[in-house]
């Protein structure tokens, strides 16, 4: 199994590319803060990503540097030659899925942050076309289960 999940700062703007097909890859690192403290101050991971096509895309216009992201993906190495002839390897995590956590540091970009009085908000507001007194409790059936 090779899954991965991170959350942390975007510590720059996103880098996006395309291929010589079209495709877009993004690549950006993520510090994510360990649980210790060494001498006093946090210390943090830096990780590589990259994120491909629409993906990619979506998160170069609505995140940058400074941004909270949640980071769903899997571990990969790879191995390139540079035009020096030297082996260079690289370990970065492919993701899978972007959660825009909040926004950085007021660059213009828009975070998708979480707001649990929002979300309340709008599932009272909701209309499913059902009252709501038309439902009754169930019974208590615990005492035929089977285990």
């Amino acid at each position: 199994m090779n899954k991965v999940v991170l959350v942390g700062r975007l510590t720059r703007d996103i880098e996006l590319r395309y291929t010589q097909k079209g495709t877009a890859v993004a690549t950006f690192t993520l510090a994510v803060n360990r649980r210790f403290k060494q001498e006093g101050q946090p210390d943090a991971d830096f990780i590589n990503c990259v994120a491909w096509g629409n993906q990619g895309e979506n998160a170069s216009k609505y995140v940058g540097k400074g941004s909270q992201v949640g980071v769903y993906g899997r571990i990969q190495t790879r191995s390139y030659e540079t035009n020096e002839g030297n082996k260079r390897y690289v370990t970065e995590i492919v993701c899978e899925e972007i959660e825009f956590l909040s926004s950085g540091s007021g660059q213009g970009r828009q975070g998708g942050g979480y707001s649990p009085a929002r979300q309340d908000q709008s599932r009272q507001d909701q209309d499913y076309g059902v009252p709501m007194d038309d439902f009754q409790p169930l019974e208590d059936e615990d005492d035929d289960l089977p285990f």
